[in-house]
């Protein structure tokens, strides 16, 4: 909004109109302001208007809040011109609310504690000692691989909070994208303009067979020797998925899926019902019913990235955990 130039005296209220010595009002706000413009137009004046509120006199709220009673009393001036409505009855340097300026008190002061509280929570979340780290991670790596890695750090940070996410690969690199993830452990390996991802582990794949299957006597496999089995995988846009789907192809055939599942123990509880087999890296404890064997060509194996938003900057504690992890190249996963 543009306003005209005006003369105003330090601390006195809406000038006279003329000789008959009524105020005028205050300027109406032009009709076609904007909803959005409300929040830029007013907020640099509120904690003002809170402060004249609290004190009721122009002089004492400058001087506790630091700033000059020239620019208080012009702010106050251009707060209500801009509402097109008087907050304040005023008599020197004295003022006392209206009833349209103590209903809108009431609210400022809630604004005006909302921002406060959001800022110590942003100061919180990055304070070096006790800040908070949002984490996202593969469901694979839930159970064992994520626990022993924040067990570790805290060693040394004891008092850093996490946020932990767990999904799949890009559903996490959306949330990362949306700024609700500060890194992320994924797979296959992003390769994205806007993202920065670094490998930090491979892991092995295994085909895994009921225990009564054909192949469960042997173990060592190619995966061409399944290439006639019905498969259980992950739904597609997992990065599991992905790999199962490529590492067939090289093997020469395309996999017949049977079921669609959300989480790896899951699908070994399907092919221990023997409802399949399924590419899988090695579960934290080992299940009945299933027999797990290393492939021997193609290489069966996929690549964990550790991911973040390229440009964003770090807090002390999102920092110390990234050090943390790239420090801990080729260890990131459990023997």
């Amino acid at each position: 909004m543009v306003h005209q130039p005006r003369s105003e005296g330090a601390g006195e209220g809406p000038r006279d109109s003329g000789r008959d010595g009524t105020r005028e009002s205050p300027q109406a706000v032009p009709a076609d302001l904007a909803p959005a413009s409300w929040p830029a137009l007013l907020a640099p004046r509120l904690a003002y208007f809170a402060g004249v509120a609290r004190h009721e006199h122009v002089t004492r709220a400058a001087q506790d809040m630091g700033v000059p009673q020239s620019t208080l009393s012009r702010a106050m001036v251009r707060l209500e011109q801009d509402l097109g409505i008087a907050l304040f009855a005023r008599k020197g340097r004295t003022v006392s609310l209206t009833p349209a300026g103590r209903a809108f008190l009431t609210s400022v002061e809630g604004a005006l504690a909302e921002v406060e509280r959001a800022a110590e929570s942003v100061r919180a979340d990055a304070d070096p000692a006790s800040g908070k780290v949002a984490f996202g991670f593969l469901h694979t790596m839930g159970s064992e691989t994520v626990p022993g890695l924040i067990r570790a750090f805290r060693a040394d940070h004891p008092r850093v909070r996490f946020q932990l996410v767990q999904n799949y690969g890009e559903a996490m690199i959306e949330r990362l994208r949306a700024g609700e993830l500060d890194l992320c452990l994924t797979s296959p390996v992003p390769d994205a303009p806007d993202l920065v991802a670094r490998r930090v582990d491979v892991q092995r794949l295994r085909l895994v067979v009921p225990d009564d299957h054909r192949l469960a006597g042997r173990r060592r496999v190619r995966l061409a020797e399944a290439a006639e089995e019905s498969f259980v995988t992950l739904e597609p846009g997992y990065g599991l998925r992905r790999i199962t789907d490529d590492l067939c192809a090289e093997a020469g055939f395309k996999p017949r899926v049977a079921f669609e599942g959300e989480e790896a123990e899951t699908l070994r509880g399907l092919v221990a019902a023997g409802l399949g087999v399924a590419l899988l890296p090695p579960p934290a404890v080992a299940r009945p019913g299933v027999v797990e064997l290393t492939v021997t060509a193609p290489r069966a194996v996929r690549e964990i990235g550790l991911a973040w938003l390229d440009g964003h900057p770090d807090t002390p504690p999102v920092a110390a955990f990234k050090r943390f992890l790239l420090s801990r190249r080729g260890q990131i996963l459990p023997d």
